[in-house]
């Protein structure tokens, strides 16, 4: 038999605790900003991309060769994996190598791994 769990005794709003929060809540749009990079993260193909370079830089082909998908389909990950500010690119030559765009992208990785890990 499940027990209910108590509601606020008094059934009243804690207003002191509602206005402390309401203080430190970042605007709308930094929230639906955060959602939207969020979403970018929730697709796997992306995540391994962003694996893969975690440990070193790459070209395209190289990671659709490591996962074994077309360059194509690789080129269009790497688009939204840009257009989020994840990944940033340099041209040596012809070839382009991609790599995370800073320690926050790493530190995001690093700790979700940790946090799945545990």
């Amino acid at each position: 038999m499940k027990t209910a769990v108590p509601h606020c005794a008094s059934f009243k709003a804690h207003e002191d605790i509602i206005e402390r929060v309401n203080e430190a809540m970042p605007d709308e749009e930094l929230l639906y900003d955060l959602a939207e990079l969020f979403k970018v993260f929730g697709d796997s193909t992306r995540i391994k991309i962003l694996y893969l370079l975690f440990e070193s830089e790459m070209c395209v082909c190289d990671i659709a060769a490591m996962l074994n998908l077309t360059v194509s389909a690789i080129s269009h990950q790497l688009r939204v994996l840009k257009q989020s500010s994840l990944v940033r690119f340099k041209r040596v030559g012809k070839t382009v190598f991609y790599s995370l765009a800073d320690e926050h992208v790493r530190s995001i990785l690093a700790q979700g791994m940790e946090h799945i890990s545990e």
